[in-house]
């Protein structure tokens, strides 16, 4: 019966405290998993512990699905203790909302609404197992565990004042979070690199996320001890009636300061979506500007060099206009107008003619660095509005990063894109003009500093300094969570993070440095943390795998760290010289980090070659040009300005960064590799090879490419294709990764090759063959280009093959390119295994330096020693035996052609012998033969045949079989 007596009217409804229904669904749900892997363990214990790699003794402890949804009777224990835990599950919610709700508070109820939708989806993967549909399964799960992100942040910003439950929360869900690093770190290992044991160290994580997740909702038995049901809150809480005791009072001042004020805002949804439409607005100039650089880049890869359609980087100068008086007026009393000028930007995708198309980038990049330098210049007396605009600026950058992610490195409102490549550039057009119309809506001044308060305080020429550091770092850096990850990538066995899932990495670290920047700008804006940021900038650029990546993230935080303080400061001075100058710098740092690896091609390109050390070292420098002027102008306003009393919309854009991060982390789970990819002629043992320069992923009319050379790959039936011109990680290309997209779409392994710090035009590899063992050279190259090649050793059919991937100099360097060609032929002759060369060689059949790669000391053949028409792609191999090669047009796709070989891996002593035998005859090795004496397993596809595929693709596809 209930202790507690009747007061001021109150009726008691029901005899039991409301702590019973927390214990009650406590102690039901442990009981359903626990009796689950009682069970399990029991009765089936071999079976539960096995998964697709290992059983037992490698693995011996279960993970929670195989326990709780793959077999009877343990699968029915956890069912039907799971439904009975519905019951409290739903009260719990209940009484959770009624405990916090507060008139004019909005926040309960969005806590509650997640607390329910966590019910229903835990529903859906209890009941629909993995064995049942595993689709529909990882949805529920996955829609659980996000949830379980705004539940957990909101019942600690929630929390009544109650230290001992304040304190359980916050040590339960620092645990729950912090299990989850090293459980993704074991998955990896054990899906990945598929070490022995890594499932059971996995399932032992797996399972104390379960039960901090049952712990965490248990500590409301301590909040609900205040309750009787129903509804009776004895000390007024819910209703905020009464006044707490001091002590309460002091637990809850100090809960709101620990929470930065967040909870104590109203929450309106009016404002949240204000700062929707900001963030997306801020997501459209970072689209335009990323963009840009690649339709530059289109020109000079037709002309071989300068085209002069490179002016067009200067487009982002327009702000020093703002320096006439006349024009700056103009601008500020119609931003709204220049604002939706900007849009031409993402409105150029209808215009298919390239050169066009690139001046309405441009045109829309010039109005969009004109209206937001004019829209900071305008906030800059109001701080609060001036935070709320940077802050969406910040966060149209995650945003941008994390639609990348999402696209696989590509945008999908890029001019680039259309509804043929995975483009949503209408819908991305009609949501940016309703953000333009709101970011430019007329906000009334609440609070601020007198205008021009500040003018007296720091330095123009050293904000713009430190603006345009910043501005290329977190461009050239942070624009694609993938691009620092490919600066440590080192190929196989992976000893570093893959783009997917590690990306998330990048995010969260650069979220942390937006908060820090927020909360502590007085801790990031020292020399101190510059000191720390340039040791990663070092760490970055000077190591590789893991190690090399833990200064990428200390890179990303620091940027981002200071990225409200710098641009608060390069607001409120000078616009003309802070943000004109400013890009002004920019445009020559992103011309310097073209120039060193362009350097054959630009005029004085030799002085810079291959330093991307000297670019960090000067974005360094910049960035600490900012950071001396904000050290100075704080000393002499004597304090680091930052609004402390406006909280509103850093609680909305702090939920906006949340959003931000939960879409990344669904992406990241959905584009976890499956590494089940297999063969396309598995049953004859046959392994199709092909090389093909991809010139960076833009066809012949400036659009993306990928799609269609993902059709062309697969309707070939590749299994293994070296493809070349392939490194896009740079702000002229996009900073994008094609290989990604073939990868995931086609189902194989993919070594990226030499990372975009080591100054090459790229050579990749894909493969549906397990890669063992990858390196990645740099040939000897004196005068010209560097000659990047890629030496792999794949698992085919459970015989080890070599295959080379190499892109050679270019023709006006000879000498480069025989020093390249000697230093190949021995690295292929060292292989005592069968071997593939896919090759960009640069010389004619039978002539030159041909004859040093086609010779007795790399041990090599031509694929095809009568074809004459080649000039540049080759494809040799060795004790393999060559069944068919092709060379199909690429239509539109590419300036190159694709060429093709298949080759059937010899097994066994007896048909190794042969092929030996085979390989040793020139006349027997390149004797020809009918299609009708060819297996169907050995054939080209008869679509190629003709005209091609849809008439597109014209083949020259010639059936060069042999037995």
């Amino acid at each position: 019966m209930s202790k507690y007596k009747d007061k001021d009217s109150g009726v008691a409804l029901v005899s039991f405290n409301a702590k019973w229904v927390s214990w009650a669904h406590t102690a039901i749900a442990y009981t359903a998993f626990l009796s689950a892997l009682a069970v399990g363990m029991y009765l089936h214990f071999h079976k539960i512990v096995k998964n697709q790699y290992y059983g037992y003794p490698d693995e011996w402890f279960p993970s929670v699905s195989a326990t709780i949804g793959d077999r009877y009777p343990e699968r029915s224990f956890f069912q039907i203790f799971i439904a009975i835990t519905s019951g409290p599950r739903f009260a719990l919610v209940a009484l959770w909302y009624l405990l916090t709700a507060r008139p004019g508070n909005n926040l309960p109820k969005f806590v509650a609404a997640m607390g329910l939708f966590r019910t229903f989806t835990c529903g859906g993967w209890t009941y629909v197992t993995s064995t049942d549909d595993h689709d529909w399964h990882d949805i529920f799960m996955i829609s659980y565990l996000v949830a379980t992100i705004p539940w957990t942040a909101g019942c600690l910003l929630l929390s009544p004042p109650n230290a001992k439950a304040i304190k359980y929360r916050r040590y339960i869900a620092t645990a729950f979070f912090a299990t989850i690093i090293p459980m993704v770190y074991f998955f990896i290992q054990h899906k990945i690199h598929r070490v022995p044991g890594a499932y059971t160290t996995y399932s032992f994580f797996e399972w104390s996320l379960i039960l901090y997740d049952v712990a965490f909702d248990a500590v409301t038995a301590l909040d609900f001890d205040t309750f009787e049901i129903i509804v009776k809150d004895v000390n007024g809480l819910s209703k905020g009636r009464r006044s707490p005791s001091p002590s309460a009072v002091a637990i809850e001042k100090r809960k709101t300061k620990s929470a930065a004020g967040v909870a104590a805002a109203r929450f309106m949804w009016s404002e949240l979506f204000d700062i929707a439409t900001d963030v997306y607005h801020g997501y459209v100039f970072w689209s335009m500007l990323t963009s840009m650089g690649i339709l530059i880049w289109y020109f000079p890869l037709w002309h071989m060099g300068i085209s002069g359609y490179e002016a067009f980087i200067l487009s982002t100068i327009s702000p020093l206009f703002l320096g006439i008086k006349s024009i700056r007026t103009f601008v500020q009393r119609n931003l709204r107008f220049f604002h939706l000028l900007s849009l031409s930007g993402i409105l150029a995708w209808k215009v298919t003619n390239p050169a066009y198309r690139l001046c309405a980038v441009g045109f829309g990049v010039s109005m969009a660095c004109l209206a937001w330098a004019a829209t900071l210049a305008s906030k800059s007396a109001q701080e609060g509005q001036l935070e709320s605009k940077l802050l969406a600026w910040m966060l149209g950058l995650a945003l941008s990063s994390s639609m990348k992610f999402a696209w696989r490195t590509n945008n999908p409102i890029w001019p680039i894109m259309n509804a043929d490549n995975g483009g949503h550039n209408d819908l991305g057009l009609a949501l940016a003009v309703l953000a333009t119309f709101r970011f430019t809506r007329r906000v009334p001044v609440t609070s601020g500093s007198p205008p021009n308060s500040d003018k007296g305080n720091g330095s123009s020429f050293l904000a713009a300094l430190g603006f345009s550091g910043l501005l290329f770092g977190l461009h050239s850096l942070l624009s694609d969570t993938s691009t620092m990850i490919l600066w440590v990538w080192e190929g196989y066995p992976v000893r570093g993070p893959l783009s997917a899932p590690h990306g998330w990495f990048t995010m969260a670290a650069m979220s942390s440095g937006l908060l820090a920047g927020i909360y502590r700008p007085e801790l990031v804006s020292t020399w101190t943390m510059y000191g720390i940021g340039c040791i990663g900038a070092a760490i970055l650029t000077l190591h590789a795998n893991w190690f090399g990546y833990y200064g990428a993230l200390v890179v990303a935080f620091y940027f981002t760290s200071i990225s409200i303080p710098f641009l608060t400061a390069t607001s409120q001075k000078s616009t003309a010289i802070t943000f004109g100058l400013g890009y002004f710098i920019y445009n020559l740092l992103v011309l310097f980090h073209v120039w060193v690896v362009a350097y054959a091609f630009v005029p004085g390109g030799p002085l810079v070659r291959e330093h991307t050390d000297w670019v960090m070292i000067t974005t360094m420098l910049l960035v600490g040009a900012g950071v001396f002027n904000i050290t100075t102008r704080n000393a002499r306003s004597h304090k680091i300005q930052s609004p402390s009393t406006r909280y509103r919309h850093r609680k909305y854009s702090i939920l906006a960064l949340g959003i931000i991060n939960i879409f990344f982390l669904m992406t990241a789970y959905a584009r976890f590799p499956t590494y089940d990819y297999r063969p396309y002629h598995e049953e004859s043992k046959v392994l199709t090879a092909g090389i093909w320069t991809i010139h960076f992923s833009l066809d012949n009319d400036m659009w993306s490419s990928e799609y269609r050379i993902r059709d062309l790959i697969r309707e070939l039936e590749i299994d293994v294709i070296g493809l070349l011109e392939s490194d896009l990680q740079r702000i002229i290309m996009g900073n994008r990764d094609t290989t990604q997209i073939l990868a995931e779409e086609l189902g194989m392994y993919v070594d990226y090759g030499p990372g975009p710090h080591k100054h090459t035009w790229g050579a990749a590899l894909l493969s549906k063959f397990p890669i063992v063992n990858s390196t990645h050279h740099l040939l000897p190259s004196p005068v010209g280009e560097l000659a990047p090649a890629i030496h792999a050793t794949l698992d085919a059919y459970g015989e080890l093959v070599d295959v080379f991937v190499f892109h050679s100099g270019q023709e006006e360097d000879p000498e480069d390119r025989r020093l390249q060609a000697e230093y190949l032929s021995k690295l292929m002759g060292s292989s005592p295994r069968p071997s593939i060369l896919l090759s960009y060689l640069v010389t004619r059949p039978k002539k030159g330096n041909y004859n040093t790669y086609v010779s007795q000391t790399s041990g090599m053949h031509d694929v095809d020693p009568s074809d004459w028409d080649r000039w540049c792609e080759y494809i040799l191999y060795k004790r393999l035996q060559r069944v068919g090669y092709a060379r199909v047009s690429r239509s539109t796709i590419t300036d190159t052609e694709l060429q093709v070989a298949k080759f059937v891996v010899p097994t066994g002593a007896w048909k190794k012998e042969k092929v030996a035998a085979i390989n040793s005859d020139a006349d027997t090795r390149n004797r020809k033969t009918t299609e009708s004496e060819v297996p169907a397993g050995w054939r080209f596809p008869a679509i190629f045949r003709g005209k091609g595929v849809f008439d597109e693709r014209a083949s020259e596809a010639k059936q060069n079989e042999e037995r």
